[in-house]
């Protein structure tokens, strides 16, 4: 897969930007600030509807525009798509590929499939669970795209379990003793029900995905690492945390509406769910040691860059190659991992790069680059920053 033209208008810093493109390395090069990151973040929310870098896409518009449109033109062997995104700051986004208008944006993801390993994702080792979370969740929108609905219908339930946790607590308290707390429970019982219903699928998504994953972030961390522990991941649930129970839906469901009702009396005292795959984890280990906590700088930066090319290399082996995003990475890595980082980069039809200043560049990358675009400012006589896009011959 290769994006052939990718457009913005009014997305972060861009006004607009038209870029015709050709597979193999496309390098961006210029100082922070100059919205070079703005351009592959367009390019992955594309592909999975939401940004590296915030959790809601208000920030997403340039400041004074009342939406952003994002397109990207995709070929995957051979076929052409494009996708259109219009991005609202305070109101559902709209979506269509070619020239038909989809129902939902979800319809869009599969169009562009990418995988971007930046800064941030040194959180993926050190952060908190919601981080692993929704590194899972991104590649299963990929994998899986009907099960970004299940996700956001998850959401929702939890949000208004979580009301009613918090809004009939002294009702829920009294439990069948009085007819306002026999109400609160009969709604609290719906709520499980559809928690437990989504919440079996997302866990057994996740479950069969670590299963996948594992031998990949395995070999990938021992191509980079090799005289460190090997690494592991291992799924780590609220339900059947030891993982014995078989990875279907149904006996899920069952395990998770047991597991709500012996956990019943500790929500309504906390007000809050704690039962469901919003809660779980995916413990990354060396050896026999997890990583947090454990693993030094040079560990982590090599296991967060491990995640992504298991991701990288399970996507490429289940589908379409996806698009390599390297965001201003290079200057964090030593001389062995840059050359890691162009092996990979070699094997890719289509590969985004960016970097503040040429010396962050490997030496051996240059003979691979398709596209080579330097990015500047310009002050407009309003007053604004206009972002500037020059391709160098």
């Amino acid at each position: 897969m290769y994006i052939r033209q990718l457009s913005l208008r009014d997305f972060r810093s861009w006004p607009s930007l038209e870029l015709d493109l050709q597979p193999g390395v496309v390098l961006f090069v210029g100082r922070n600030g100059f919205g070079k990151t703005n351009i592959i973040e367009a390019l992955g929310y594309c592909a999975h509807l939401s940004s590296h870098r915030v959790s809601h896409d208000a920030p997403l518009v340039r400041a004074g525009a009342a939406n952003a449109r994002v397109s990207a033109t995709a070929v995957n062997e051979g076929r052409e798509l494009t996708a259109h995104l219009l991005i609202k700051p305070h109101g559902a986004n709209m979506a269509q590929i070619n020239r038909t208008r989809l129902s939902s944006p979800r319809e869009v993801l599969g169009v562009v499939r990418t995988v971007l390993f930046a800064p941030e994702d040194l959180a993926l080792v050190r952060g908190e669970p919601a981080e692993r979370r929704r590194y899972l969740d991104a590649i299963l929108s990929t994998l899986m795209p009907r099960l970004a609905g299940a996700r956001s219908d998850y959401d929702k339930v939890v949000r208004q379990r979580n009301a009613l946790l918090k809004s009939s607590t002294m009702a829920l308290r009294r439990g069948y003793d009085s007819s306002e707390g026999a109400g609160a429970l009969a709604t609290l019982d719906a709520w499980d029900s559809q928690l437990a219903r989504l919440g079996a699928q997302i866990i057994c998504a996740r479950r069969n995905l670590v299963e996948r994953l594992d031998s990949h972030v395995h070999d990938a961390y021992a191509g980079i690492a090799p005289e460190s522990r090997p690494a592991s991941l291992r799924y780590q649930g609220t339900v059947d945390p030891a993982g014995e129970l078989p990875s279907e839906p149904e006996i899920i469901e069952a395990e998770m509406l047991a597991e709500l009702g012996r956990s019943r009396r500790r929500e309504i005292e906390r007000g809050v769910s704690l039962v469901g795959p919003h809660r779980d984890d995916v413990e990354l280990l060396l050896g026999d040691q997890p990583a947090k906590g454990f693993a030094s700088h040079g560990e982590t930066w090599s296991l967060a860059l491990s995640l992504r090319l298991g991701e990288f290399s399970l996507l490429a082996s289940e589908g379409a190659e996806p698009i390599l995003i390297l965001d201003d990475v290079f200057a964090e890595l030593d001389r062995r991992r840059r050359e890691k980082l162009v092996e990979v980069a070699a094997e890719v039809e289509q590969v985004f790069i960016t970097a503040a200043v040429d010396e962050d560049l490997p030496d051996n990358l240059e003979e691979r680059v398709s596209g080579r675009f330097t990015i500047g400012v310009e002050q407009r006589e309003e007053g604004r920053v206009s972002v500037l896009v020059e391709e160098d011959e």
